[in-house]
């Protein structure tokens, strides 16, 4: 940018500009998330502005956050944050970016947890920390635990929990996997299933920023997965159930090797909003 006079319909389209020819997915979108960041509002309140022209200062704030997003960092960890059910989480390169995908898994998950009775409910691999508060805030009376083996995740997720008034009500602990020998009615999980011939082809945003232990899972992305299926059965009786969030082809695998090799046994596979199998649901014997 020049010393000529810049609108924000100017910046807006400069960036917009730019993105698209690096191949940013969604230019437009990131320019206003990006610029409204910078300014200190909202994109409704660019676009009741956009013939304002900006002082320096401004145009200093912009471009940083631009120079960011051109190296492929994602846009909320630029930001700070992603909304997630309805709740906006705190996010940072220790934690994986909550997706829209997720929400399935928690809409099936809230299915199994009764809005009127205790539940004991374990969410593995917690990351964010967005599973564990939202089924917390959706279900008062739910005694919810939520792992992590990153101690920096935890701490995350621990202040989205304060941040979203339910610290009181979920208990974090630093575990692979699951906490200690407690029983629990419900297991929820959205685990790394990324299998490694995969990685390459992710898109560079995920690939180099999002923390590859919380993507990655061994050759064909289901390594833990198969070991929360079998650790997870001392720590759950007849009747408990689990969802587990993972990748579009591995359905059938997860399924069978739950009904082969471990006391659980399928429910159900449900689809995320793209129509793809997103959810495996399944009862312990």
């Amino acid at each position: 940018m020049t010393s000529r006079t810049w609108t924000i319909r100017d910046v807006l389209d400069w960036a917009t500009k730019d993105f698209a020819g690096r191949g940013i997915v969604s230019p437009r979108l990131d320019a206003e998330l990006l610029v409204a960041k910078a300014l200190e509002t909202d994109r409704v309140g660019l676009y009741l502005d956009l013939n304002r022209p900006l002082v320096d200062q401004e145009r200093s704030a912009i471009r940083p956050l631009v120079a960011r997003r051109r190296e492929r960092e994602p846009v909320a960890y630029i930001l700070g944050h992603r909304d997630f059910y309805g709740r906006r989480f705190k996010v940072t390169p220790d934690v994986l970016i909550p997706r829209p995908d997720t929400e399935t898994l928690v809409d099936h998950a809230l299915e199994c947890i009764p809005e009127d009775a205790a539940c004991r409910v374990l969410d593995v691999g917690t990351g964010s920390g967005a599973i564990a508060v939202t089924i917390a805030a959706e279900r008062p009376l739910a005694i919810v635990t939520a792992t992590d083996i990153s101690e920096a995740a935890l701490k995350v997720a621990s202040e989205n929990a304060k941040q979203l008034e339910v610290a009181n009500r979920v208990r974090f602990e630093h575990a692979n996997l699951l906490s200690g020998v407690e029983q629990y009615d419900v297991i929820v999980s959205n685990p790394p299933y990324i299998a490694q011939s995969e990685m390459a082809a992710l898109q560079a945003e995920i690939r180099e920023h999002e923390p590859i232990a919380a993507l990655e899972a061994g050759e064909d992305g289901l390594d833990v997965v198969r070991a929360l299926l079998s650790a997870s059965e001392p720590a759950t009786a007849s009747g408990a159930q689990m969802l587990i969030e993972i990748g579009a082809t591995q359905a059938v695998s997860v399924v069978a090797f739950a009904a082969e090799h471990t006391a659980w046994q399928p429910v159900a596979v449900y689809l995320d909003l793209n129509r793809i199998e997103r959810v495996v649901h399944l009862r312990r014997i």
